[in-house]
Parts: structure tokens; sequence; C-alpha cells
């Protein structure tokens, strides 16, 4: 049970960490400074345990180092409301999530506008400048899809916690895919490897 409630506080903590507007006035109650609290509990901090999260509805495969807890909301971004999935799990002090905002249609340009929405409220959040790099994520049966891989370091929340989170932010069709690791130090690159590195669309 106590390891079932840090993992959903730590799935709405991931919302809070990506500055989308909907989930910031609705999880105001949370906000960053517990996901500092969280990162820091040992009681919620299981070794990691991979395992493969499939979602054929969203289109995407990932591994995640413990049981997910799945969340779906509205968020406002691009000047549109739009819903949003997550898949979150915490182990070892940090939060591995994967969030896929879903189109209303397949549209270049809005696609394009979310997916810059997603990473420039990343470092926007941190109050700090990110490291950006492109990268691909790999889609089965096709081409490689281009994304950006992001990197931001700063301070979060009204205590001024240090947050690391690493992000890389792609899109395919009707979605906008963020696969994002948040912590108060970044993971061993192993477990980093894992993570972004399972990363596939369908």
């Amino acid at each position: 049970m106590q390891r079932r409630l840090c993992a959903v506080r730590a799935a709405f903590a991931f919302h809070r960490a990506d500055v989308f507007a909907a989930s910031l006035r609705r999880l105001s109650m949370i906000g960053l400074p517990a996901l500092a609290g969280i990162a820091l509990a040992t009681a919620c901090s299981p070794a990691y345990n991979w395992r493969t999260v499939t979602d054929g509805a969203e289109g995407y495969a990932i591994d995640l180092p413990a049981k997910p807890i799945a969340d779906e909301r509205q968020v406002d971004i691009a000047g549109n409301a739009l819903p949003m999935h997550v898949r979150a799990a915490h182990t070892e002090g940090a939060v591995f999530a994967i969030a896929v905002v879903d189109l209303p249609r397949d549209d270049a340009v809005l696609r394009q506008a979310v997916a810059d929405g997603l990473r420039t409220a990343l470092a926007r959040n941190l109050g700090a400048s990110a490291v950006e790099r492109p990268m691909q994520v790999p889609v089965a049966g096709g081409a490689p899809v281009p994304g950006v891989d992001v990197v931001a370091t700063g301070r979060a929340g009204e205590a001024g916690e240090q947050r690391t989170i690493h992000a890389w932010i792609a899109a395919r069709g009707r979605h906008v895919y963020q696969a994002a690791v948040i912590a108060a130090h970044a993971p061993a690159q192993e477990q980093a490897d894992q993570f972004f590195g399972s990363f596939k669309l369908q």
C-alpha cells in the first residue's frame, strides 16, 4: 500500500514538473516540493525492477523500473485543451514517466506547437537553460521519428531544491510523446540508457 501511494504521488509530481498549465492548477496542493520529499523518501524507493510497458492505443512501448501508475487528464497547451495520458514509476529517488498528448487531428503545425511547448516548459520550470540535442525514436516496422533530447538542471519549488529533468520529446501522427526522468540527481547512466533505449513507437 505504501509503495502504491508513493507511486501515485510520483505520477502527480511528474505533471507538475512539466508545467502544463491545467496540471499546475489541479496539483497546486502537491507541487514540486512534494517531489523533493518523495524522491528522498527511502520507504518509496524500491530497487530497479524493469518491465516493458506497451500501449497500443497510444502507440508506444517503453521499459519502466517499477510497476507504473496510470493517469489521464486534460491539459492546456499550445492554446488547446488536450487529453494527456501518463504512466509513471518511482524508484531509487527518481520518477520515470512517459506522457502522451493526444491531438484532435494529424496536423503537423499543431504537433510541432505541442512538442515545442513541452520542450520549453522543462527549462522554464527549473529557471535554467536546457541542453538540447537531436535524437531519433525507433518505430516498429518503419523509419525512426526525429525528436529532441533535453536536459535541464535547476531549482524548483518554494524551497528551491535542485532538480534534474532529462527528457526525450517526439511526435508522430496524432500523438506527442515525452519520456522523462525527474530526480534530485541524475540516475546511473545504465538506468537512463535502459529507459530511453527501450522507447519505441508503433
